[in-house]
């Protein structure tokens, strides 16, 4: 190993030394040249050796080098798995370039609203002392709603699918009408939607708005009504049976009445031919008894005759 070191500082040495006048170079030829030139039994050539420990160093490190790689792809964490693709936004098809322009459209409409002109009336007091701070604030805040609503708008597309789901729609609605045309040729029957399209809400008279907007409370109080009406009904029905049967007890006593008043009537025409008989008898009767008593049975028999 020692000698092994010993080359390895003389190259570090010539490399590190500047190179010395041409009487030095001669003079490390000529010693090189000697050295060749004696027998190998006083000293081995330094090629030889040299040349031997080198590669037999090369070879070590060589096997080191692969030792170490061998442990640094032990050590080293498995591959990760691939990243997902990248998402590519879809192409809007007509709903959804339609829909982008109107969200465009109603934006510019929006911040049009907020120009300097409405922004000075807010401040006057700036307007009229930094017209131009209060510009400049005013483009800046026009410029950040506009951006922020975007951002917003393509947010919103972004998660919920806007575009994809709109290009969907698309194609169903043109595969429905491709069907309906196929199915039109081969049956040869055309089919005419006779379904009117719905009125515009805002061609409807005043009234029909108000109607329609109070119908849920008015089918409410409706529903409420009649359940109030069949109480009261089945309320009435059970008092008409009541009174039904209250007359028809009325009508039974005043059959009883009438009969009770036929039978008093007819026992009264009985008594009519033999009333008179009976008064002379009870006179008779009397007056065998006591004469004054007779006297006044007789006085209160004319008296009842005089009456009756």
């Amino acid at each position: 190993m020692s000698v092994d070191k010993e080359p390895a500082q003389q190259q570090q040495q010539q490399q590190q030394q500047p190179q010395q006048g041409g009487a030095e170079d001669h003079t490390m030829q000529d010693a090189a040249t000697a050295a060749q030139q004696q027998p190998q039994q006083d000293a081995p050539p330094l090629s030889t050796p040299t040349t031997t420990i080198t590669s037999t160093t090369a070879n070590n490190a060589a096997n080191a080098d692969a030792v170490n790689n061998d442990g640094n792809n032990d050590n080293e964490a498995p591959d990760s798995p691939p990243l997902p693709a990248k998402h590519t936004p879809a192409t809007p098809g007509p709903r959804a370039a339609r829909l982008q322009a109107l969200f465009a459209a109603t934006l510019t409409h929006t911040l049009d609203k907020i120009s300097y002109v409405n922004f000075a009336a807010c401040y006057p007091t700036v307007a009229a002392r930094a017209p131009g701070t209060l510009e400049f604030v005013q483009r800046q805040m026009v410029e950040r709603l506009g951006a922020q609503c975007e951002r917003e708008f393509d947010s919103v597309l972004q998660n919920r699918n806007v575009v994809a789901k709109l290009n969907e729609l698309e194609s169903l609605v043109s595969e429905a009408a491709a069907r309906k045309q196929v199915a039109a040729e081969t049956t040869g029957v055309v089919v005419v939607d006779e379904v009117e399209p719905p009125v515009p809400p805002h061609t409807l008279p005043a009234a029909t708005v108000l109607a329609a907007h109070l119908a849920p409370h008015l089918a409410a109080q409706q529903s409420a009504l009649n359940a109030r009406l069949q109480n009261t009904q089945s309320a009435n029905a059970r008092l008409f049976d009541e009174i039904g049967a209250q007359r028809a007890d009325i009508e039974a006593l005043l059959a009883t009445v009438e009969r009770v008043l036929a039978d008093m009537d007819g026992a009264a025409g009985l008594l009519d031919g033999v009333a008179d008989e009976l008064v002379r008898e009870t006179r008779a009767a009397a007056a065998a008894v006591d004469p004054d008593i007779g006297g006044s049975v007789d006085a209160g028999g004319d008296r009842a005759m005089s009456g009756t």
